[in-house]
């Protein structure tokens, strides 16, 4: 597990970049990595209440697609009280170089950790481009994000296992692993651990299973007997024609305790967007794993702001943790 905070997460160096001229296997991207001082640190900020969390409390969790629009989304999301964000962007041109965690959490008056998933060495994906002012990216990081208004304790970060696709690939080299981040914080019913995660989506169901195995352990060992919720876009569904029943991982989490929590069944979670253009790609991606917590009924909550306008290809789900107890909730 990544452990060492820091409050702003240093710029890569040339040095950090120099990703071409590697042979393309695990090892040399890991011993690369290892040397990557922003791929190996959690940056912490925002400001919370010092109180603990009253219960009931209100959690989202949602791909914000890079986050082009963080006032907004943080408007959107005004109402929760603990969020777990994906796809968020740190120093990238095509999101105006912004620390979009930062930023959200900032208008939320909530605490974050914010984890690196990929150190990207382009400009993103041709569409992308269209939104870049700057031909540079003043850090080029993407990744996961858990803030709260309450404090976060004992931040970490894991990276899930994988066969580091992203490193060869040609329009996107990136560096770096799917990761999940999260923490511990206080609410009036006892300590919760919270965990923002999003899996592969370039692979099939067993790949995610196995990432899913090993968070859960890797939790099991760190964090033994918290309450948990996990959430985030767990891409099922993905290299396997949409069939997020299909997904091995729902049973993985399942046998360590855990419920699943999506939502209507019949209710994708991705719409098109001002980057995902593609209106046949709807599919059902994200979801609450809880365990020993009650929750609500799951709200699919629609990324459209008031003008119509998409702020993300995900729409958020939306629960409310009612009690940290035995699961009884509508959903299994």
């Amino acid at each position: 597990m990544i452990r060492d905070t820091v409050s702003d997460l240093p710029v890569p160096t040339e040095a950090d970049l120099a990703l071409r001229a590697l042979p393309r296997s695990i090892a040399a991207h890991d011993t690369h990595m290892a040397q990557v001082a922003g791929m190996n640190l959690i940056e912490t900020g925002g400001t919370a209440p010092a109180a603990p969390l009253a219960l009931p409390l209100t959690v989202g969790a949602w791909n914000l697609e890079r986050c082009l629009f963080p006032e907004a989304a943080a408007q959107k999301m005004a109402d929760c009280d603990l969020l777990l964000l994906s796809e968020m962007d740190h120093g990238m041109a095509r999101t105006g170089q912004r620390n979009t965690t930062r930023d959200i959490a900032g208008g939320l008056g909530m605490a974050y950790a914010y984890a690196v998933e990929f150190l990207e060495l382009g400009l993103g994906s041709p569409i992308e481009h269209e939104f870049c002012e700057d031909d540079h990216n003043a850090r080029g990081y993407h990744g996961n994000a858990l803030m709260a208004k309450a404090a976060l304790r004992d931040p970490f970060a894991l990276r899930l296992w994988g066969e580091r696709q992203w490193f060869s690939d040609d329009e996107q080299p990136r560096l770096g692993e799917r990761i999940a981040v999260g923490a511990t914080m206080d609410t009036e019913a006892g300590p919760l651990l919270a965990v923002s995660t999003h899996l592969e989506s370039a692979c099939g169901p067993e790949h995610r299973e196995m990432q899913i195995r090993g968070l859960i352990a890797a939790l099991d060992a760190a964090f033994p007997g918290l309450p948990v919720l996990i959430g985030g876009d767990l891409n099922t569904g993905n290299h396997n024609e949409g069939d997020w029943r299909a997904e091995g991982l729902f049973n993985a989490a399942r046998e360590a305790g855990f419920t699943v929590h999506g939502g209507p069944e019949d209710q994708p979670t991705t719409r098109p967007s001002l980057i995902t253009r593609w209106p046949e790609r709807q599919m059902k991606l994200d979801w609450f794993l809880a365990r020993n917590l009650r929750l609500e009924e799951t709200e699919i909550r629609s990324s459209l702001d008031a003008t119509g306008r998409p702020l993300s290809d995900h729409d958020a789900i939306v629960t409310r943790i009612t009690d940290l107890t035995k699961p009884q909730g509508p959903e299994s």
